[in-house]
């Protein structure tokens, strides 16, 4: 993994920090694995917006990604490393022995023609292979987590986001997610082995406001100069205004909690996120 900073021949370029792509190995994505990925433009089916700062944007296909890992036992041999547009981290496109390709989400160090398997018994807890939570030794950092077993991963997916398995008690596992939340687990919910590829994600620099409108993103308005009508923090005369940090519909932001008190999940949270 490594950034590299462009030289300013444009304005453009001039703070511009771009991804090296040592880790990439073709730029063909696998056509059997692709789907039509249809943009909304923040609007809803009578065509009206209702999202805003939503629109443009590059075209982009979906790539399918095997979240479950459900070839149990069947070993998999990694064919090439690729960039997905519709995520930060890489993927991985794996050809079974049984012939049937897939993708999933690349952890670092991951090599082409390396070997990589999922399953319950008698895998080795190495990089790229999915396993049980109850057959991972206890300390290893993990990702792409099952929260109910066979649901298919949903946490520590993005680029460079990790977890570690810290116990296991009876049928619950406690596992320390990517936001710092230490929470328990059900031991047979998957999880693969390593950190999660394109680490260096967090370190590159856009550059230009283009660069935004080119990922769908439009420009968007500071609530601070807004109108009264608009938002809770707009009006006042020149900089005079703002107020308390709070959302459109008056809900504070910055500290304030939101998650449900009765929420049902809250017993499985040994100890909150960070502030």
């Amino acid at each position: 993994m490594s950034v590299r900073k462009l030289k300013p021949i444009t304005p453009g370029q001039r703070f511009r920090v771009v991804n090296g792509f040592d880790a990439i190995s073709t730029d063909k994505p696998e056509k059997s694995l692709l789907a039509p990925n249809k943009r909304s433009g923040g609007r809803n089916s009578q065509g009206k917006m209702t999202m805003r700062y939503i629109g443009g944007g590059h075209k982009k296909r979906y790539r399918i990604i095997d979240f479950k890992r459900t070839k149990a036992g069947i070993p998999a041999e990694v064919k090439s490393i690729q960039y997905d547009p519709n995520r930060t981290a890489f993927i991985a496109l794996l050809n079974y022995q049984d012939g049937e390709k897939t993708y999933i989400i690349a952890q670092n160090g991951l090599q082409v023609g390396q070997t990589v398997v999922s399953g319950q018994e008698d895998i080795a807890p190495e990089i790229g292979n999915a396993m049980p939570l109850s057959q991972i030794p206890l300390g290893t950092i993990i990702s792409c987590v099952e929260l109910r077993p066979g649901q298919g991963a949903v946490m520590a997916r993005s680029a460079g986001a990790f977890a570690q398995l810290m116990a296991r008690d009876g049928k619950f596992a406690t596992v320390k997610l990517p936001s710092g939340e230490t929470r328990l687990i059900l031991v047979n919910c998957m999880a693969t082995i390593g950190v999660v590829s394109n680490s260096d994600h967090q370190l590159l620099v856009s550059g230009k406001a283009g660069r935004s409108r080119w990922l769908g993103r439009r420009p968007r308005t500071r609530p601070v100069v807004m109108n009264p009508v608009d938002h809770p923090m707009g009006g006042g005369e020149g900089k005079s205004s703002g107020g308390h940090p709070r959302s459109r519909n008056g809900i504070p932001a910055k500290g304030f909690r939101t998650r449900s008190k009765t929420k049902a999940s809250n017993k499985y949270i040994v100890e909150r996120r960070k502030k």
